[in-house]
């Protein structure tokens, strides 16, 4: 995985319209989709970041434009996503969501520890959505439950998942949205969804990611939902860590080679 100093980016806005649910394009990533009444999943909206060297102009996101946790400020080369832009997204990502399931009940599955700020975030314009109706907005309620999925040591994702948390006999029948931070190599979700597909047997299946990866490790892996498309970095924040460092950083940013010995024997 490649470790980057700051890198001259700026944001783009891609506008995908792949009318499909999540998916997969290689043989070695399952699928998620299930048969339902859902309209299909429009992937719109993903905000692109684009990789080193697409664009020029002064260094992307410096830290010190930012407030970054003093602990922190010389383990990262600079912000990837501001917490804002964050916030924006994923209020967008609710709306989606409520008019995609109007007139259900939605399930919410969110895949801890990495996936929490996320969730967190999306349940809470879920509820204001609902609380504050507008005349665009549908008919909508949800209920969550919570996963532990394990498939990283260090930096590295090791292509082995392990799932523990919920009782599978109470998902059966339902509509469920897994809720989960990153999309990396995919072999995650790849694995999480047949399990879950076959153990609980839901109504529908479905996976909201705040970020995907460009990455040649991927397995194919889509989500039906997704606020970032971001290059092949290691990123830390918004919940997601490094030996359990960096969780309690509001921003994603990206880690240096310093903050990878820094925190390599953290406890």
């Amino acid at each position: 995985m490649s470790i980057n100093g700051v890198s001259p980016m700026s944001m783009s806005t891609t506008i995908n319209d792949e009318s499909h649910p999540a998916s997969t394009t290689e043989n070695n990533c399952s699928s998620n989709s299930t048969s339902s009444s859902l309209a299909t999943t429009r992937r719109t909206g993903i905000i692109r970041i684009p990789d080193e060297g697409e664009s020029s102009g002064a260094p992307f996101l410096p830290i010190s434009s930012f407030l970054i946790p003093p602990q922190y400020q010389d383990a990262v080369s600079h912000v990837l996503i501001p917490h804002g832009l964050i916030q924006d997204r994923i209020h967008k990502l609710a709306f989606d969501i409520n008019q995609e399931y109007a007139d259900k009940t939605l399930h919410l599955l969110c895949v801890l520890k990495g996936g929490s700020s996320f969730f967190w975030e999306l349940q809470s314009a879920l509820i204001n959505l609902s609380s504050h109706r507008r005349t665009n907005t549908a008919k909508f309620q949800f209920s969550f439950d919570f996963v532990r999925v394990k498939s990283y040591e260090g930096t590295e994702s090791t292509g082995t998942v392990q799932i523990t948390g919920t009782d599978m006999k109470n998902l059966k029948g339902r509509h469920l949205l897994l809720v989960e931070d990153l999309i990396d190599s995919g072999l995650t979700m790849s694995q999480l969804v047949p399990h879950i597909t076959k153990n609980a047997e839901p109504e529908s299946i479905r996976v909201a990611a705040l970020m995907e990866k460009r990455t040649h490790r991927s397995c194919g892996f889509k989500a039906d939902y997704v606020a970032f498309d971001i290059p092949d970095l290691f990123v830390v924040g918004y919940s997601l860590d490094y030996n359990e460092a960096f969780r309690d950083m509001l921003h994603i940013c990206v880690i240096n080679e310093h903050g990878i010995g820094k925190f390599k024997s953290n406890p």
